[in-house]
């Protein structure tokens, strides 16, 4: 009862257009996207600056929508466009994919919006299939897989949340690119690296030791500004006192010695073996004597560089 109670009362929205990053470069596709709730994503989508797709069957509705739509944010830098689709007609279907892939070499989103609802009995496709089953299942089961590899292509050119090839790109560091989680990857790469220069440069002389580590995932304000990935990883993090266990072992474990300076801890307190970790991670974690890239050694003179006049 709880679940059905709360669908028909939800909670406030985590993610609306005025906390939704911008979107430039983004390419969208909404199928049914110049009426009901597909016209408002389109709204919100263009707001943000994306490129927006909306495909259907009306032309006239969808020029409309657009006029209308752009009318109502003169500032905006994204674009709208209009692809013919019908649905329940295969060979629509068919066509309207290729249209799109002739305007656009990648696609980020796939909307599949439109559809129908109790249309008068006997309505048939023009395969000859009822009509909702056209619309609503077969139709965008078609238009999904002639668009796949197009998605497909779209995430294998996309920056994923594990470290790139080879480890930490120093480029992207010098010129960060306008993409906050690649960004943040970037950042906790350094981490890694700067922990284990720090390890070499110090722990033989100074007796310090220098460690990584990961506490794992906890509910904290991290996400505070990308509220929609902490719904969607809430399963996976911890209460935070329980990460802190992590941070204890390796701050006061009796397994950390002077031997161990410069090694990887994750949760809840384990020392972690190169065969356990990224391939590409462990090669930038060492020095060139090791069989490194030397990506450890760049991280700490770039940041060298970035602080000398602050001493």
């Amino acid at each position: 009862m709880g679940a059905q109670w709360s669908q028909l009362f939800p909670p406030e929205p985590s993610l609306t257009e005025s906390n939704l990053e911008p979107q430039d470069d983004k390419v969208f596709l909404v199928t049914g996207g110049y009426s009901g709730i597909g016209l408002e994503l389109t709204k919100m989508l263009y707001e943000a600056h994306g490129r927006v797709y909306v495909a259907g069957c009306s032309p006239d509705k969808a020029q409309q929508a657009i006029r209308d739509i752009r009318a109502a944010n003169p500032s905006s830098r994204g674009t709208l466009d209009f692809v013919y689709l019908q649905l329940n007609d295969l060979n629509s279907v068919r066509e309207a994919a290729q249209e799109f892939k002739a305007k656009e070499s990648k696609l980020n989103v796939l909307r599949n919006n439109a559809g129908v609802s109790w249309p008068p009995l006997g309505s048939m496709s023009k395969q000859g299939t009822e009509l909702q089953l056209a619309t609503n299942c077969i139709g965008p089961f078609l238009f999904t897989q002639l668009l796949l590899p197009l998605l497909e292509k779209t995430v294998a050119d996309s920056p994923t949340a594990s470290p790139p090839p080879g480890g930490l790109n120093m480029a992207e560091v010098r010129t960060p690119p306008r993409h906050r989680g690649q960004n943040y990857i970037n950042s906790k790469i350094g981490n890694c690296l700067l922990a284990s220069e720090l390890a070499r440069r110090v722990g033989p002389s100074q007796g310090i030791v220098s460690i990584v580590q990961n506490p794992g995932g906890a509910v904290t304000d991290l996400f505070r500004n990308v509220l929609w990935m902490k719904y969607l990883a809430w399963p996976l993090l911890n209460p935070p006192r329980k990460t802190a266990y992590t941070e204890l072992y390796a701050g006061l474990s009796k397994d950390i010695t002077m031997q161990k300076n410069g090694c990887y801890i994750y949760p809840w307190g384990r020392i972690a073996q190169d065969k356990e970790l990224n391939k590409d991670l462990v090669v930038s974690m060492k020095s060139e004597q090791e069989g490194g890239n030397g990506k450890a050694r760049g991280s700490w003179e770039f940041c060298e560089d970035k602080t000398r006049d602050y001493y």
